[in-house]
């Protein structure tokens, strides 16, 4: 398989799967072990990261300039935006003190993945079995106290295969946050946490930065942005329809492939 096919996958991969709960970093780097694919620093797995938050921001465009554009004076704003920022904090503050040890143990682990998708599917099907009765129906008005808590279950996505948009979803539909709310909150959350992550990552790592292959990070970036456009565009109708157990499922289906050509490898 050539290097720009396998760019290409792996961008429709991150594209498809950051903003749904099965774990983009888990299908990349399945992905990037059984296609042998390794870049320095990770350098072309975080950059093309910056094309699916890309294509958030290009879909929320009106809504973010709407809730800048009025945070001086509109107490709804202000609202919002201390909601999304108090469920950052607490990944922000572990993420930095647990970085190198997330990166350089958990991330090379293909087993731990495998077994985290499978988990996190069978957690996500029942949860979507067993959600309360929803009281809160508008993501830009979280409470406080819930967007906090969802803040410590996005935590729990640090280990890879368990999936950050899956952690919070899970966390708010136990909240009692209705299923829209839930994915489009989540969303919301994944502008700092991701901008965060991929600037540290780039920090921390600028030293073995390899940006050489220039072409493969491109393609790899485009076609994460188109496929993340189509993804955030598509979700929220389709969770507000059918909920979240085709995602669940699908976890468990690869997980268990995954595990399966793990053994038979060894």
């Amino acid at each position: 398989m050539s290097d720009t096919l396998i760019a290409a996958l792996l961008g429709l991969l991150e594209g498809l799967t950051e903003f749904i709960p099965v774990s983009s970093t888990g299908h990349l780097l399945l992905a990037g072990h059984f296609l042998g694919f390794e870049s320095a620093g990770k350098t072309f797995e975080v950059v093309i990261q910056l094309g699916a938050l890309l294509a958030l921001l290009v879909v929320y465009a009106a809504k973010l300039a709407q809730v800048f554009g009025t945070l001086h004076k509109d107490p709804a704003s202000q609202r919002f935006v201390i909601s999304v920022v108090l469920a950052f904090l607490p990944a922000a503050l572990i993420g930095v003190l647990a970085h190198d040890f997330i990166k350089t143990v958990l991330f090379e682990s293909p087993r731990l993945i495998a077994i985290m998708l499978i988990l996190g599917g069978v957690v996500l099907l029942v949860v979507d079995k067993i959600t309360p009765p929803p009281v809160v129906h508008d993501a830009a008005a979280m409470p406080f106290r819930k967007a906090l808590i969802i803040g410590f279950c996005q935590c729990v996505a640090m280990v890879p295969g368990v999936s950050r948009s899956g952690a919070t979803i899970v966390g708010a539909l136990l909240l009692g946050v209705d299923k829209r709310a839930a994915a489009e909150f989540s969303f919301f959350l994944s502008l700092p946490t991701m901008a965060a992550a991929v600037g540290y990552d780039l920090l921390k790592n600028r030293d073995v930065l390899d940006f050489t292959a220039w072409s493969q990070i491109g393609v790899g970036f485009v076609v994460a942005f188109v496929a993340g456009m189509l993804v955030v565009r598509g979700l929220l109708d389709f969770v507000s329809r059918s909920g979240f157990a085709m995602f669940g499922w699908w976890r468990i289906i690869l997980g268990s492939l995954a595990l399966g050509a793990l053994y038979l490898g060894h």
